[in-house]
């Protein structure tokens, strides 16, 4: 008789691992039991749980081309009840909401680049003004260079 996908079995634990319990199957065959499919409940350690030469009912997951089989000992019992849940408070398009309630959002008004108040100072001279035109035009270009790199990933990008 070759095993199938599906079969329920009786076997006898042969070893157990950090990550799953090795269990003798007939026919000379093994299987492994991973530590998700020995119960319904959170296991930690195995060998809480399980132990050596412990005969067990098990089912057959899978069998992969190379001859391993998966077994599972859970889902040879019935799923535990589950309590029901309470509802959840919905929030906008139907999602669940999080936390206490909140206050309405505010529009805030979209960010616009804006020249900074020019000061007058009284009588200036060419030169004066031509600092002052030259200071404020390096702020301008300084400020575009920086929102422009922003856009295109940054420094680094432009490297090598």
């Amino acid at each position: 008789m070759a095993l199938q996908v599906g079969d329920i079995l009786e076997g006898k634990v042969t070893g157990i691992k950090p990550f799953g319990a090795f269990v003798a199957l007939p026919e000379s065959k093994t299987g492994l039991v991973h530590i998700s499919e020995v119960s319904y409940e959170f296991v930690q350690d195995l060998t809480a749980v399980l132990e050596v030469g412990q005969a067990v009912k098990v089912k057959v997951i899978s069998i992969a081309p190379d001859g391993k089989i998966a077994l599972s000992i859970k889902r040879t019992q019935p799923a535990p009840e589950r309590a029901p849940r309470a509802p959840r408070p919905q929030g906008q398009n139907g999602a669940p909401r999080q936390g206490g309630p909140r206050p309405p959002k505010k529009e805030a008004p979209p960010r616009v680049w804006q020249p900074k108040p020019v000061q007058p100072q009284g009588e200036m001279s060419f030169e004066d003004m031509m600092a002052r035109y030259k200071t404020q035009s390096e702020e301008k270009i300084a400020d575009l260079k920086r929102v422009t790199e922003n856009h295109r990933g940054g420094y680094s990008r432009r490297r090598g």
